[in-house]
């Protein structure tokens, strides 16, 4: 039984928490977004990110120890995310918690990004953790850099059996959204723009690589057909990389709509035919950033409705990048005694 310290810095969130495993219960969680500096570059730029995190990392841990109405001495072990992510940003976060362990003579916990999400579905709205998701399950990790299956057995127990060949989903939403004129992040403002139009098709994006007999994902593929279609109807124009005047709102909420309905297929179909493939899993789990996308989750709620199986999703605010899924992770790990020692590098 201990009091967990996580630390989360492997893109373009700030965040610490406090797990306390002796009350299976988050005691804070607290989230720095740099969305609003990234925003006109279209995406994230690596250095602004690290930058951020440098500045933000002291006060942020502060404030998560003094929400949870604790001191540094009182904690038990510290967990940092180590991987995968931005290595200048994974850097800063990975060195303050060495800082703190070292200091504080604490045990360190390096934590795997893509661990976190899967595990995230246990963590509920007021910081408890479910204890009816079953296990085996089959998750879905879905976020701007990653979209990936996995079969999940148990705590720190799972099998990567399908990932995507290029582009992440949540990758072909902001670009798509660049090239229509809607800004970053993407994800949000398709949802936005589709959901005025019903979530209808209205353009029969191709799916037909996407729904073969493997349980990877492809998206570089729709993303380009995006494209030749919106310079076919002369709306962008492929040589400037301009948006002619022609992109109407109209248009804009027919792109986002049909789009997202093609990528729904997608994930639908690959969800079917792991669940086809592992019939012993129990139930479907769905992650990280692109999870907090409403028609998806209904979506998949839909099938697993169909499959008589169970559907988990995290509150949208354990979706996004956080630390309350390293201090749960973290929270595990010390239990299994998984312990890193201060010559811990990024990646590792």
């Amino acid at each position: 039984m201990a009091l967990i310290l996580g630390i989360e810095t492997s893109c373009d969130e700030t965040a610490a928490a406090i797990y306390d495993s002796s009350e299976k219960k988050l005691l804070s969680n607290v989230v720095f977004s740099q969305v609003a500096l990234h925003e006109k570059y279209g995406g994230v730029v690596p250095e602004i990110a690290s930058r951020s995190h440098l500045e933000k990392v002291g006060f942020i841990v502060r404030q998560s120890l003094s929400d949870a109405s604790l001191s540094l001495p009182r904690l038990d072990y510290i967990a940092v995310t180590s991987k995968p992510g931005l290595a200048g940003a994974l850097l800063v976060g990975l060195c303050f918690a060495k800082g703190l362990a070292y200091a504080h003579e604490k045990k360190l916990i390096a934590v795997d990004h893509l661990e976190a999400h899967i595990f995230s579905s246990f963590l509920m709205d007021d910081g408890s953790v479910k204890d009816d998701l079953k296990f085996p399950h089959i998750c879905l990790v879905a976020s701007g850099g990653h979209t990936s299956l996995y079969l999940v057995r148990g705590f720190g127990d799972y099998e990567l059996i399908g990932q995507t060949l290029d582009d992440a989903a949540g990758e072909a939403f902001d670009k798509i959204a660049k090239l229509i004129g809607l800004g970053y992040p993407g994800g949000p403002r398709i949802e936005k723009f589709a959901q005025a139009v019903a979530f209808q098709d209205f353009f029969q994006y191709p799916r037909t690589k996407n729904l073969n007999k493997t349980l990877h994902f492809s998206f570089s593929g729709l993303k380009t057909a995006v494209l030749y279609d919106l310079v076919k109807r002369g709306v962008y124009d492929l040589k400037s990389g301009i948006i002619s005047n022609k992109m109407t709102d109209v248009v804009r909420e027919q792109v986002s709509s049909s789009l997202l309905v093609c990528i729904a297929d997608i994930i639908k179909a690959k969800v079917s035919l792991a669940m086809m493939r592992y019939p012993e899993a129990k139930g479907v789990t769905f992650v990280g950033g692109v999870a907090c996308n409403s028609f998806l989750r209904e979506q998949l709620q839909g099938l697993c409705d169909l499959w008589d199986k169970q559907f988990v999703v995290p509150p949208k605010k354990y979706c996004g990048d956080n630390a309350a899924m390293v201090s749960f992770v973290g929270s595990y790990k010390a239990g299994q005694e998984k312990f890193s020692g201060l010559t811990l590098d990024v990646y590792e």
